[in-house]
């Protein structure tokens, strides 16, 4: 994926199942239903919405006649950056100092998660 590209937002149900593709990386819609593990959800339902995140350019597929193996086109840790830069940029004006700053005031990183994090940011200016 282009890093400049902007992706759509995905509903709840749509997340939920490229979760389930991302985890299987190849897969027929009966594979998804199978790790939802609720038989009550109809086919029809979950091929309807795969076919959603198809047409947002989230999966792509391949036919054997009538069955169709579905594929991510959008990798898991492209769409998380994605989210993190939209959520930054909505709720702290851009700035990865101030979310940082807001997971440590609101207790939801503790201090070695912090050392870990300035390491990683170190390394990845060094490089």
């Amino acid at each position: 994926m282009k890093r400049n590209k902007t992706l759509p937002t995905l509903t709840k149900a749509e997340e939920e199942i490229m979760q389930i593709i991302w985890q299987l990386g190849h897969c027929l819609v009966r594979d998804v239903i199978d790790q939802l593990g609720d038989e009550e959800i109809p086919h029809s339902t979950v091929s309807s919405v795969v076919r959603i995140l198809e047409k947002k350019g989230f999966v792509d597929h391949k036919a054997y006649g009538k069955t169709y193996e579905y594929f991510p086109l959008v990798s898991k840790e492209d769409y998380a950056q994605h989210g993190v830069k939209s959520l930054m940029e909505k709720y702290f004006g851009g700035s990865p100092k101030k979310l940082v700053s807001f997971l440590v005031q609101s207790e939801d990183m503790n201090l070695k998660e912090l050392t870990e994090l300035m390491k990683t940011l170190d390394n990845t200016k060094k490089k």
